[in-house]
């Protein structure tokens, strides 16, 4: 599935696309379900692959972790989308959780992921982010800043305080079942839940080929999970690609895994 050129237009100029209802109600309660399960499974140790983010609970390496994720990275009404952004050759860069506690935790600072800045060749991030649950206000909606991922420029370069209030930001709002597509060179960053309830989303991120993946897949997935693969799983998650295997491995050994 493509996107319409309307949505084209807001990926191009604003550098994201809100995409209401993407997820029906039974996958939203399944991936809702999972996402608990494993919130409670792993306690104290969830998202231990990855880096922590202190007032936050995460869940790394999903793919490892349930079908469920990893039929949801392969949906070709999603792949669309990020291919607009990255062009044709993409592959997973990682897919984790975040979870973010009431009662004032959860605000970040003006980032791009990855600390990408667009090369010649283009862009070569892209975050897709699944709400769990309503993004308001109030509990930790997702903030942007429409068109910073043309200025080729990191926030913590120009700005004096990448925490602080931006001028063109927009808050990101939507329904539980919403997905955005956001090109993640743009300026973006999670605000602080004020509201009494959790609000927890599934993120989703793609990277263009020639580039390392956030998180290590074939070192991740366990053999019996790499085994069952589809070929056009196995292609998403680069595992039979020895350019893969050389930036990733490069990157893993030298500062573990990418933020």
């Amino acid at each position: 599935m493509n996107p319409s050129a309307s949505e084209r237009e807001q990926l191009d100029e604003r550098g994201y696309v809100v995409l209401p209802g993407f997820m029906d109600e039974g996958l939203l309660a399944e991936l809702c379900g999972r996402v608990g399960q494993l919130f409670d499974e792993e306690g104290d140790a969830a998202g231990s692959e990855f880096k922590p983010e202190p007032g936050c609970r995460r869940l790394a390496n999903l793919v490892d972790k349930g079908e469920v994720f990893r039929r949801i990275l392969a949906l070709p009404q999603l792949l669309g989308y990020v291919r607009h952004v990255l062009g044709p050759q993409i592959k997973l860069s990682s897919l984790n959780a975040r979870c973010v506690p009431p009662h004032g935790a959860g605000a970040q600072p003006l980032h791009a992921d990855m600390a990408a800045i667009a090369d010649e060749r283009g862009y070569w991030v892209c975050n897709t982010v699944w709400m769990l649950d309503d993004y308001t206000p109030d509990n930790g909606a997702l903030r942007v800043i429409p068109g910073s991922h043309r200025w080729r420029k990191l926030p913590q370069e120009v700005l004096a305080d990448p925490r602080a209030d931006h001028p063109d930001e927009v808050l990101v709002t939507g329904t539980a079942g919403t997905v955005v597509v956001l090109n993640a060179h743009a300026w973006h960053a999670g605000t602080a839940n004020g509201t009494d309830n959790p609000r927890t989303a599934v993120h989703v991120f793609y990277c263009r080929r020639d580039r390392p993946q956030q998180q290590y897949q074939k070192q991740l997935l366990r053999p019996e999970v790499q085994a069952v693969l589809s070929p056009q799983l196995r292609e998403l998650l680069a595992l039979d690609d020895p350019l893969n295997d050389r930036l990733s491995a490069e990157v893993a050994v030298r500062s573990g895994f990418l933020k």
